[in-house]
């Protein structure tokens, strides 16, 4: 424990700026998925056939190793940033598309007939009645994406990306040097809190963003 507490203090600057990065880099492509897969989830919840088209494609690229889709990326997005974002967000894809399917499709009928009776068009209805009583549900989904990406992020160190998983790669490398273990220890230990956090962040949101009718 204590050369762990000592490589803390020694690299406290490079670790603050490396939980930075790996935060960064997941809430980035976690918001841009969101909008993708919601904006999918408006077009086919409607549709049996296009819900589940949507989810399959989803969970197919779900199940494509991260160490797989990296390698399959790198030779077109070159290493770094672009590659990881790319995988980021793809993987990201499925829980958010699949529960706002979910979400808008168990919007009661009747409350959706009763706004168009009073003059509502197709626009205001999905803006003001059905994406806020499914927002519970894409919320989740976004919950679970970000949960996800924060230990893939750490593998897109493979393609010189950012965030924990440099140190955590750089440790497993040095395996045998005194600083091999607390360096590899200390990202993953980070990304463990740092995916808790997130996670109370979100359980936050959602008391304040969802109407205490759908809480």
């Amino acid at each position: 424990m204590g050369a762990l507490w000592d490589f803390v203090v020694e690299r406290r600057q490079q670790l603050l700026t490396d939980s930075y990065l790996h935060v960064s880099a997941v809430i980035q492509s976690v918001i841009i998925a969101t909008i993708a897969a919601v904006l999918i989830g408006i077009l086919v919840y409607r549709s049996p056939a296009g819900s589940s088209l949507a989810t399959a494609l989803a969970s197919t690229i779900l199940t494509v190793p991260s160490f797989a889709l990296l390698g399959l990326l790198i030779p077109i997005l070159g290493l770094g940033v672009p590659p990881t974002i790319t995988a980021l967000i793809l993987y990201a894809l499925l829980p958010i598309i699949r529960n706002t399917i979910i979400g808008l499709a168990a919007v009661n009928p009747a409350i959706t007939d009763a706004a168009r009776g009073v003059g509502m068009n197709r626009l205001r209805v999905l803006s003001r009645i059905e994406l806020p009583i499914a927002w519970p549900s894409i919320l989740t989904g976004m919950r679970v994406s970000t949960q996800m990406l924060m230990g893939i992020l750490a593998i897109a160190a493979y393609a010189k990306g950012p965030g924990l998983g440099n140190l955590i790669f750089s440790g497993l490398s040095r395996v045998g040097s005194p600083n091999a273990v607390p360096q590899a220890l200390t990202g993953t230990v980070l990304i463990v809190i740092l995916a808790l956090i997130l996670d109370g962040i979100y359980v936050i949101i959602g008391r304040l963003t969802t109407s205490r009718g759908l809480s």
